[in-house]
């Protein structure tokens, strides 16, 4: 928590900075417009501290910040990334789910046709190698090792070799899938037995219908210990299934991600053992205060890990009110 706050101190105070030292054009009143990929749907809790984060940003900056929501589609993604450009804006932030053949001759158009793009939450890396001195950066976790962190966490709340555990996730899409990866091999390594489970697209959209998926995967697996998943909705839904499947807190031990009110109150009974918090806020922050940097600074794009911890019963109480005010 204390660490959270040094860096979010840190963060205004090198925009209170910048902000004095603006060049003429910028106070003469030059409008600088940002497209943002912000990833689900409006106001849904995996997604609105980010919302939150770029919209202080685009606040403090003086930034006309114009939001897209895909409900985590790849497609609507690629969509959008295509009305951005076409509108010509200062900057646009994207999310890498798509992957790199996806974007990349997108990417190219735009940065040729003077557009500055950055990233958030789901890396491009040779995108972001290729086109760093231009401002392309990257705010969000090292998946992998985010998800390892995980099920590292889950196996310390109560897991043995042997047990039977279940990794339910997006693993049709390789760059989305790292950081599931990360929970399987954590608990590979730990000596249990795991099973992958996909996620479908139409869960993905609407986590809702993950229950009667998971519902019938443990009665047909009674003897299941562990659920992880790095997917911020499906971990909000696992309290609500475990109940409906008759286990009590702690029976099945659950290691998610993101802090949605769900998961706090998963948190709190017990039903969730550890949930990774990517921080959220400053995902959005971040990429917003990149394109402002490159565009009034030519300061090159930043790579920035804001995954660096874990929330559990034992520390949830103190960040719960910030959860609530939409900043975590």
């Amino acid at each position: 928590m204390k660490r959270l706050f040094n860096i979010l101190a840190i963060v205004m105070a090198i925009t209170l900075v910048l902000l004095v030292a603006q060049p003429l054009a910028a106070q003469e009143g030059e409008e600088i417009v940002v497209y943002m990929q912000m990833g689900g749907t409006e106001g849904d809790p995996s997604t609105l501290p980010r919302t939150n984060g770029a919209k202080a940003a685009a606040a403090a900056l003086g930034i006309t910040l114009v939001e897209q929501y895909s409900g985590w589609d790849p497609q609507t993604m690629i969509d959008q990334f295509k009305q951005a450009m076409a509108a010509n804006p200062d900057g646009i932030v994207i999310m890498g789910h798509p992957g790199e053949a996806a974007f990349e001759a997108l990417v190219d158009e735009a940065i040729a046709q003077g557009i500055i793009v950055t990233s958030n939450n789901n890396p491009l890396p040779n995108l972001e190698a290729k086109y760093q001195s231009l401002g392309f950066g990257y705010a969000g976790a090292d998946l992998y090792a985010g998800g390892h962190l995980t099920g590292q966490s889950m196996v310390t709340a109560g897991l043995q070799a042997g047990d039977k555990a279940l990794v339910y996730d997006i693993w049709h899409e390789e760059g989305r899938s790292a950081s599931a990866q990360g929970v399987y091999d954590a608990l590979v390594e730990a000596g249990l037995e795991v099973e992958k489970l996909d996620v479908s697209q139409e869960v993905n959209s609407e986590a809702s219908l993950a229950i009667p998926v998971l519902t019938a995967y443990l009665e047909a697996n009674p003897d299941l210990k562990a659920i992880g998943t790095q997917h911020g909705n499906i971990t909000a839904t696992l309290p609500k299934v475990l109940e409906a499947a008759g286990k009590q807190p702690g029976d099945v031990i659950v290691g998610g991600i993101d802090l949605s009110p769900a998961t706090i109150a998963g948190i709190t009974d017990g039903y969730i053992s550890v949930s990774f918090d990517q921080v959220l806020y400053l995902q959005g922050y971040f990429p917003v205060q990149q394109i402002w940097l490159t565009k009034m600074y030519k300061i090159p794009g930043l790579h920035i890990n804001t995954g660096v911890g874990t929330v559990t019963p034992a520390n949830i109480a103190e960040v719960a009110p910030l959860i609530e005010q939409g900043f975590r």
